[in-house]
């Protein structure tokens, strides 16, 4: 049993949870993940590691409420136990001095990134990060990511905080040269990045977490296609060159199950489950 040793709220519906998983913490490395299981009953989904601390023995990831099991994540507090959590899986992230780096990320992908721009720092690049969200509400670590960053570009889709949208990379990448860009966060908002770099010739990772089940390369399910092969994000991944990848497959396989998905939903918090952990 895993332990929540912290429990926080980001924003609205998304929360930071750090857990006692001494031998994940002491392997664990930025773009990893975990194949988190809330009970026996429960289902698998994989969650991007967002801080490990080898002398507290803990692991932290963020999470968004939108399905069932992450609502049903959101209803633990501090001192309840998670089942059973696997890791760290997936390849790690390349760190070494690149030059100058691009990070970009969107909604709950902002955490790890947070990490992955930490080592960038500590490897001696020069970065410039970029943060966005729906609306300007569900931005968070904006300063610590400030912190970290040699410039910080903050952006919603709204326009509610900072730039509208991500025409404004384009006008970076025209006054600014980069040697590598690196995006996590929502499918649709990293296909437009990789668009967005590609005239300019900028070598562009992206992070997928596509539907998974076991993590490990066995069901076959997290397959996308990269360069026209048929890659595992689990076990190829989760990092890919974003000019190779397919992502209209690979949105129109993450919508496959969407009405599946929310009426699962809707008939857990129907049936009792929006009182879960409640007194």
């Amino acid at each position: 049993m895993y332990k929540i040793v912290t429990k926080k709220g980001l924003a609205p519906k998304i929360k930071l949870f750090e857990v006692y998983a001494p031998e994940i913490a002491e392997k664990a490395k930025p773009g990893q993940f975990i194949i988190l299981i809330i009970d026996e009953k429960g289902e698998r989904i994989p969650l991007t590691i967002a801080g490990y601390d080898t002398k507290k023995g803990t692991v932290t990831f963020v999470f968004n409420e939108v399905g069932k099991t992450t609502k049903h994540l959101g209803f633990l507090k501090e001192g309840d136990c998670i089942g059973s959590i696997t890791g760290p899986l997936g390849n790690p992230s390349e760190i070494r001095d690149f030059g100058k780096v691009l990070c970009v990320a969107g909604g709950v992908m902002i955490a790890p990134m947070l990490l992955q721009v930490q080592a960038l720092r500590e490897a001696g690049n020069t970065v410039a990060t970029i943060i966005g969200a729906r609306i300007k509400e569900l931005l968070f670590f904006e300063e610590k990511m400030k912190a970290l960053s040699h410039k910080l570009y903050v952006a919603t889709d709204d326009g509610s905080k900072g730039y509208k949208g991500l025409g404004f990379l384009k006008e970076i990448l025209e006054k600014e040269r980069f040697d590598r860009c690196i995006t996590m966060g929502p499918v649709v908002m990293m296909k437009n990045v990789c668009e967005i770099t590609k005239p300019f010739g900028i070598p562009t990772i992206v992070t997928l977490t596509p539907i998974m089940v076991d993590g490990m390369g066995m069901c076959g399910v997290c397959r996308v296609t990269v360069g026209g092969e048929t890659k595992f994000a689990c076990i190829d991944g989760p990092e890919f060159d974003g000019h190779f990848v397919d992502f209209e497959e690979l949105i129109k396989r993450q919508r496959l199950f969407l009405p599946e998905e929310r009426l699962s939903s809707l008939l857990w918090e129907k049936l009792g489950g929006g009182g879960f952990g409640r007194k």
